[in-house]
Formats: C-alpha cells, sequence, structure tokens
C-alpha cells in the first residue's frame, strides 16, 4: 500500500512542475495535435499573399479503391504561386501549373490544361464558379483542387463544357460541377458542399446541392469511378441531378441526397434516351432510402451491377415518378 501511495504522490508531483512550467512561460500547456495529412508546399511571389503549407484534408471515410483526399488534388511537393484577382485564358493550347488561384478563372481558348491548381475565387457577386470552361473547348484540367475562399449560396465549383477533369478533388462550393455537352469526370472526389438557408438562385430558399448536375438539352455527360459523397452535407439535393442525353455513370462511389441519382426529363418535355448506370456503389445515405429515381419518361438503356457498398447486394429496381 505505501508503494502504491508513493507512485500516486510521484504522478501528482509531475502534473504540477508541468503546469508551473507552462505559467512561467506565459503560454498554457499543450496537448499534441493530430499532424496534417501531407498537402503541397507552396513558394510565393515576393508580395504575394501567404498561402498554407498542407491544407488540412477532411477525414471522410471512403470505401478502399475509390478516390479520396489522397489520391486527388494537387500532388504533394507542388510549389504553387498564388495569382490574385479573375483571370481568363484565351489562348489555344496554353498549359498552366501550379497555380493558386485567388480571384474567379474563365477559359475562352481550345486546348487550355490545368495540372495541379487550386481554385479558390473570390468574393461572389452574382452567381458564378470558381471555374467557367462553357465558352472554351477541349479543356482538361489534372490533379487541381476546388475549394473556395469565400463560400456563399452563389459560388459553385466549375461550369464545364467540353471538358475533362481527371484526379481532382471538389469541396465547399454549392454544385461540384454543374456539367454541359462533352464533360468527363474521372477518378476525382466531390464531398462536403455548403449548405445555405437562403439562395437568391432558387427564390430565396435553401441551396439545392448537387455533386454533379447535367443541364437539359446537353448530352454526353460521363462520370467515371468518381466519389461523390454528400453524406455530410445538410439537406442535399442529390449525388447526381440530371436532365441530359447520352449519360454515363460508371464504376462510382455515390452516396447522399434525397435520392442518390435523380434522372428528370420534365425540363425538356420529351424522354431522355441513352442512360447508362453501371457498376457502382452505393451508400445509405439517402433522405428516401433511394438509390436511383427515374421519371416517368427517363429510358434507362443500361442498368447492371449497381450495389450496395456495405453488403454487395443488388441495389433495389429504380424508382419511377416525376
Amino acid at each position: 500500500m505505501a508503494k502504491t501511495w508513493w507512485y500516486v504522490l510521484a504522478a501528482i508531483a509531475a502534473l504540477v512542475l508541468a503546469v508551473t512550467i507552462a505559467r512561467g512561460t506565459g503560454e498554457p500547456a499543450r496537448t499534441a495535435l493530430p499532424a496534417l495529412e501531407p498537402g503541397f508546399t507552396t513558394t510565393l511571389p515576393p508580395g504575394s499573399p501567404t498561402a498554407t503549407t498542407g491544407l488540412p484534408r477532411h477525414p471522410n471515410a471512403v470505401p478502399p479503391g475509390f478516390p479520396n483526399a489522397t489520391s486527388t488534388g494537387v500532388r504533394p511537393g507542388t510549389r504553387l504561386t498564388v495569382l490574385t484577382g479573375d483571370r481568363t485564358f484565351a489562348t489555344d493550347g496554353e498549359i498552366v501549373e501550379g497555380m493558386d488561384f485567388h480571384g474567379f478563372v474563365e477559359v475562352t481558348g481550345r486546348g487550355v490544361t490545368f495540372r495541379n491548381c487550386v481554385f479558390r475565387g473570390g468574393v461572389a457577386d452574382r452567381v458564378r464558379p470558381l471555374l467557367d470552361t462553357e465558352h472554351a473547348r477541349d479543356t482538361v484540367i489534372e490533379d487541381s483542387e476546388f475549394r473556395p475562399a469565400h463560400p456563399s449560396p452563389s459560388v459553385d465549383g466549375i461550369w464545364a463544357a467540353a471538358t475533362r477533369i481527371y484526379r481532382s478533388e471538389f469541396t465547399g462550393t454549392v454544385d461540384g460541377v454543374k456539367a454541359h455537352t462533352g464533360t468527363l469526370v474521372q477518378d476525382s472526389y466531390i464531398h462536403d458542399l455548403s449548405w445555405f438557408a437562403a439562395d437568391p438562385d432558387q427564390g430565396g430558399g435553401a441551396t439545392h446541392n448537387d455533386g454533379v448536375q447535367a443541364f437539359a438539352d446537353q448530352r454526353g455527360v460521363h462520370l467515371v469511378h468518381n466519389t461523390i459523397d454528400l453524406s455530410t452535407t445538410e439537406d442535399p439535393n442529390a449525388a447526381v441531378q440530371s436532365s441530359a442525353d447520352d449519360l454515363r455513370i460508371e464504376n462510382n462511389y455515390l452516396n447522399g441526397g434525397g435520392c442518390v441519382i435523380n434522372i428528370d426529363h420534365t425540363p425538356l418535355g420529351r424522354p431522355l434516351t441513352g442512360q447508362h448506370i453501371t457498376g457502382n456503389r452505393f451508400g445509405r445515405d439517402s433522405a428516401y432510402d433511394c438509390p436511383i429515381l427515374l421519371s416517368s419518361r427517363t429510358k434507362l438503356t443500361g442498368g447492371t451491377g449497381n450495389v450496395w457498398h456495405d453488403t454487395g447486394d443488388p441495389i433495389p429496381d429504380p424508382e419511377r415518378h416525376d
């Protein structure tokens, strides 16, 4: 018993000593913080704003084999240069690498490529994306990040047309990707979108968050081997919302929304054709326990190999209503 009390007294003395030392230095005693996941280093020209080394990553659990925060975005060790103010890229064939954009970016040239870039935007004075390629052709985006510096109901990730996106991360915007004709999103990670109770683009109602939204009268939107997870976004609409023809959703991990996938012909007033939803794995976090919702005049051309991720069992047949 005497030896036990000796250990107790020694522990109390050590604690008192630690508190005394901390007070003596004028700082509170500190606990160790978890290390940040490896991010990237930043090199800035003189007079540039300071950027953070090693951006923190969200600890969402992503199923093995699907894109996550470590397999998407700027490659570790990349040296970034901060550019402030809005930018337009109009030169055909231009290659843009290692830029940290603090301003909105628009592309009007053909064949512009972005590699290892971060798109942060600015304070939005209207509804706009961090990157706009709607008026360009053959844009390519590789290993890049879309994370707004000033999240608001008016800021999306990208408005894309004739654009190929690879290994990129989208987070913190209202929609991740607004997709027009000829958009490919592959090996990318869309998650943790920003919800707002009042959105001027929704008549003052809440934001209508979608991981990917493909528009009516568009075609050839392909989503291949992505993680689109809105399970931690408050009241999201859908991981994928589409009214486009020739839609392909293949080999993705999809989660969150009222229904995870919502395909709707009604903006067109005619049948939707060429809908392929194959080989996907679905999470359980949809508000209506609804993996796929098809409107009454949507024609599903391919719909095999879709399963619940947690069990591997086939998901139920799509729900059908307008």
